[in-house]
């Protein structure tokens, strides 16, 4: 059991490092072009992982299927027009690449492998393709849960027009990510729902690729 964990966590390690790489990258470019140059400042708008990884996240990603990175820093103040819907697209931006890479993943997968059977072999290039699908999912999903600090929260916030509610929150927000993680109550909403986008994204993908894999 233990040889086939680390085996997982190897297999995994690849999707992990890209999908929280990618997910804080696109939040500080979305940033920059909002207006707010702080992310490029402190040397956040990187694909470097080191810059963006946050320890218990990380573990927390690899072992569990979800967690986080370092939050990057932005100035509402800075963003150009309507700062609700500012904040509300830096916020998305980083789900919203996590989704772009599993569906690319997903569709790289159906057009190397036509043979329905060798897309679930065990081959290990496959099985991380997988898991690039699995976690970036899983990712963008968790973070869409509207509890500060994670991105639902802010995107939430920009569909209401009002950010007190996020005000009203912060303070108990680690308390309340917490009891939720450790009742099991986000691993029976996000599963569920993961498995639900996972299953759109690859069937997507091969609707896409099936006019081409006879060639």
């Amino acid at each position: 059991m233990l040889d086939l964990d680390f085996t997982r966590m190897l297999l995994w390690l690849p999707a992990v490092i890209i999908a929280l790489t990618f997910h804080e990258y696109a939040h500080a470019r979305a940033a920059d072009r909002l207006g707010d140059p702080t992310a490029r400042y402190m040397g956040r708008m990187s694909l470097n992982p080191l810059v963006h990884m946050d320890p218990i996240g990380f573990i927390l990603l690899l072992v569990a299927g979800f967690g986080w990175a370092k939050p990057v820093p932005f100035n509402p103040l800075n963003i150009r027009g309507d700062r609700m819907k500012g904040m509300m697209l830096i916020s998305a931006a980083g789900p919203l690449m996590n989704l772009f890479i599993a569906f690319s993943a997903a569709l790289v997968l159906h057009f190397a492998l036509p043979d329905p059977r060798m897309l679930y072999s065990d081959a290990p290039l496959v099985r991380i393709m997988w898991s690039i699908v699995y976690i970036n999912v899983y990712l963008a999903v968790f973070n869409l849960i509207p509890v500060p600090p994670l991105d639902g929260s802010k995107i939430l916030a920009g569909l209401l027009g009002s950010d007190e509610i996020l005000y009203k929150l912060e303070r108990y927000s680690m308390i309340i990510l917490l009891v939720l993680i450790f009742s099991g109550f986000i691993g029976m909403v996000l599963f569920p729902v993961a498995n639900v986008v996972i299953g759109f994204l690859n069937n997507l993908a091969a609707l896409i690729a099936s006019p081409f894999v006879g060639f």
